[in-house]
């Protein structure tokens, strides 16, 4: 076997890992990127009062929701993703925490007026459905991937990716929000450095967010992923930008 056959075999393991929740500790510390300018679980807990019907939309596998310690009885999430909705029934729904499956953002599966607060973390979103389940004065507090995230390293990785919401950035979210009335508490954008300290941790990472990374495997990107080898080797990682913004809403009425 060749040095590139095994380093291909290698990648191949990492890009057939199994992946659950929305856990990325298989590749700690192999990657680091520069922390943001602001504490997104600071500004939820800021916001968040122990008597309040709380919402957290595309919760993932829960993990971020449990360590708000929030009162179970209080506490409803939304998923999407098939996997993570069996493992949000299967952890958070004994607890006593209610768990919705979702398909549309434009339709949410709860009366007008069933939350105090809304929290949404790099899940998508519609701001008039938002509007709608909050009750008045409640609040919509959101950390979202922006429209330019990793845009470079998925064109070295998928040479005919074109990106399908560049428009996504603070500017506009905020438009969006204040047409269904609400006011801005809070509104700041950041790109920082992400970098990866070997291959297989890329690997793990593209075949995870998929959708920055179509149609991405190590065989039909084995040349460009051999080029970000010998990076490494040159000068210790390859680095891609995060695009990160954050929103705190409050509606009126």
């Amino acid at each position: 076997m060749t040095y590139k056959d095994d380093l291909k075999l290698k990648w191949k393991q990492e890009e057939e890992f199994a992946f659950n929740g929305w856990d990325f500790s298989h590749i700690e510390g192999r990657w680091d990127n520069e922390a943001l300018p602001w504490s997104y679980p600071e500004i939820v807990r800021s916001h968040l009062k122990g008597s309040e019907q709380l919402l957290d939309m595309g919760t993932g596998g829960g993990e971020f929701l449990l360590s708000l310690n929030h009162p179970y009885e209080l506490t409803t999430v939304t998923e999407a993703y098939p996997p993570n909705v069996e493992l949000c029934r299967r952890e958070l729904a004994p607890r006593g925490i209610k768990v919705a499956q979702t398909y549309d953002d434009n339709r949410l599966p709860f009366a007008h007026t069933s939350f105090d607060v809304v929290i949404n973390r790099h899940e998508s979103f519609d701001a008039a459905e938002v509007g709608r389940v909050l009750k008045p004065g409640g609040y919509f507090i959101t950390q979202q991937v922006g429209g330019k995230n990793n845009l470079d390293l998925s064109h070295r990785l998928c040479r005919e990716y074109t990106p399908s919401f560049l428009d996504h950035t603070l500017r506009n979210n905020i438009a969006k929000l204040q047409e269904q009335g609400f006011n801005i508490h809070q509104a700041e954008e950041a790109l920082c450095p992400l970098r990866f300290f070997d291959v297989g941790a890329i690997v793990y990472f593209a075949k995870i967010i998929e959708w920055e990374f179509p149609g991405f495997s190590v065989e039909d990107s084995f040349e460009d992923l051999l080029r970000c080898h010998l990076e490494i080797e040159t000068q210790g990682w390859v680095e891609s930008i995060e695009h990160r913004f954050v929103l705190v809403a409050q509606k009126l009425q």
